[in-house]
Protein backbone atom coordinates (compact mmCIF):
# COMPACT_ATOMS: atom_id res chain seq x y z
CA UNK A 1 0.00 0.00 0.00
CA UNK A 2 2.77 2.37 0.93
CA UNK A 3 4.30 1.99 -2.92
CA UNK A 4 1.17 2.40 -4.40
CA UNK A 5 0.77 5.89 -2.07
CA UNK A 6 4.11 6.93 -3.38
CA UNK A 7 3.84 6.23 -7.02
CA UNK A 8 0.30 8.10 -6.58
CA UNK A 9 2.14 11.11 -4.71
CA UNK A 10 4.64 10.84 -7.46
CA UNK A 11 2.37 11.23 -9.97
CA UNK A 12 0.20 14.11 -8.46
CA UNK A 13 3.16 16.24 -7.56
CA UNK A 14 4.31 15.59 -11.43
CA UNK A 15 0.84 16.97 -12.45
CA UNK A 16 0.97 19.64 -10.18
CA UNK A 17 3.96 21.19 -11.54
CA UNK A 18 3.04 20.29 -15.47
CA UNK A 19 -0.51 22.17 -14.15
CA UNK A 20 1.42 25.28 -12.36
CA UNK A 21 3.76 25.70 -15.84
CA UNK A 22 1.10 25.53 -17.64
CA UNK A 23 -1.18 28.40 -15.57
CA UNK A 24 1.77 30.49 -15.78
CA UNK A 25 2.41 30.09 -19.39
CA UNK A 26 -1.57 30.81 -19.88
CA UNK A 27 -1.24 33.90 -17.77
CA UNK A 28 1.80 35.14 -19.66
CA UNK A 29 -0.73 34.73 -22.76
CA UNK A 30 -3.26 36.73 -21.22
CA UNK A 31 -1.18 39.04 -20.62
CA UNK A 32 0.24 39.14 -24.03
CA UNK A 33 -3.19 39.58 -25.58
CA UNK A 34 -4.25 42.03 -23.09
CA UNK A 35 -1.17 43.87 -23.67
CA UNK A 36 -2.04 43.76 -27.75
CA UNK A 37 -5.35 44.79 -27.46
CA UNK A 38 -4.43 48.04 -24.82
CA UNK A 39 -1.72 49.30 -27.08
CA UNK A 40 -3.18 48.86 -30.79
CA UNK A 41 -6.26 50.58 -29.58
CA UNK A 42 -8.70 48.60 -30.88
CA UNK A 43 -12.43 48.25 -30.63
CA UNK A 44 -13.40 44.54 -29.71
CA UNK A 45 -17.06 45.86 -31.77
CA UNK A 46 -15.78 47.28 -34.98
CA UNK A 47 -12.33 46.72 -35.65
CA UNK A 48 -12.07 42.85 -37.03
CA UNK A 49 -8.52 42.51 -35.29
CA UNK A 50 -10.49 43.42 -32.27
CA UNK A 51 -12.70 40.83 -32.42
CA UNK A 52 -9.80 38.26 -32.89
CA UNK A 53 -8.24 39.41 -29.72
CA UNK A 54 -11.34 39.39 -27.86
CA UNK A 55 -11.67 36.10 -28.63
CA UNK A 56 -8.16 34.82 -28.09
CA UNK A 57 -8.41 36.73 -24.92
CA UNK A 58 -11.92 34.89 -23.24
CA UNK A 59 -10.97 31.22 -25.05
CA UNK A 60 -6.97 32.03 -22.94
CA UNK A 61 -9.13 32.91 -20.22
CA UNK A 62 -11.28 29.66 -20.11
CA UNK A 63 -8.29 28.05 -20.52
CA UNK A 64 -6.84 29.11 -17.53
CA UNK A 65 -9.87 28.72 -15.76
CA UNK A 66 -9.73 25.04 -16.84
CA UNK A 67 -6.05 24.44 -15.44
CA UNK A 68 -6.69 26.42 -12.18
CA UNK A 69 -9.34 23.61 -11.41
CA UNK A 70 -7.44 21.02 -12.18
CA UNK A 71 -4.72 22.37 -10.22
CA UNK A 72 -7.67 22.48 -7.15
CA UNK A 73 -8.20 19.56 -8.32
CA UNK A 74 -4.51 18.08 -7.76
CA UNK A 75 -4.43 19.83 -4.59
CA UNK A 76 -7.62 18.16 -3.30
CA UNK A 77 -6.48 14.66 -4.32
CA UNK A 78 -2.99 15.42 -2.31
CA UNK A 79 -4.93 16.20 1.00
CA UNK A 80 -6.88 12.85 0.69
CA UNK A 81 -3.58 10.71 -0.32
CA UNK A 82 -2.32 12.67 3.34
CA UNK A 83 -5.92 12.00 5.52
CA UNK A 84 -6.17 8.20 3.96
CA UNK A 85 -9.17 9.18 1.78
CA UNK A 86 -7.26 9.13 -1.60
CA UNK A 87 -8.74 6.50 -4.12
CA UNK A 88 -12.71 6.50 -2.43
CA UNK A 89 -15.40 7.51 -4.93
CA UNK A 90 -16.90 10.68 -3.33
CA UNK A 91 -20.04 10.01 -4.74
CA UNK A 92 -20.45 6.24 -3.96
CA UNK A 93 -17.61 5.40 -1.55
CA UNK A 94 -16.70 2.79 -3.30
CA UNK A 95 -12.64 2.32 -4.39
CA UNK A 96 -11.93 4.01 -7.73
CA UNK A 97 -10.12 1.64 -10.18
CA UNK A 98 -6.48 1.59 -10.26
CA UNK A 99 -6.25 2.44 -14.11
CA UNK A 100 -8.19 4.93 -13.71
CA UNK A 101 -6.10 6.74 -11.05
CA UNK A 102 -3.09 5.92 -13.54
CA UNK A 103 -4.57 7.56 -16.05
CA UNK A 104 -6.18 10.91 -13.86
CA UNK A 105 -4.58 10.64 -10.53
CA UNK A 106 -6.91 13.57 -9.29
CA UNK A 107 -10.05 11.79 -9.78
CA UNK A 108 -12.40 12.34 -7.40
CA UNK A 109 -14.84 9.56 -8.60
CA UNK A 110 -15.03 5.92 -10.32
CA UNK A 111 -15.77 5.20 -13.75
CA UNK A 112 -19.42 4.82 -13.33
CA UNK A 113 -20.10 7.86 -10.98
CA UNK A 114 -18.04 9.65 -13.75
CA UNK A 115 -20.56 8.64 -16.18
CA UNK A 116 -23.00 11.69 -17.15
CA UNK A 117 -26.76 10.71 -15.75
CA UNK A 118 -27.96 9.94 -19.14
CA UNK A 119 -25.35 6.99 -19.60
CA UNK A 120 -26.04 6.01 -16.11
CA UNK A 121 -27.84 2.16 -15.89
Amino acid sequence: MVCHMATSRDLLLAERGRTQTRIQALEREFADIAEAASSAGTDDEHDPEGATLAFERQHTAALLDQAREQLAAIEAALRKLQDGSYGICQRCGQPIEAARLAARPSAATCLPCAEPPSRRG
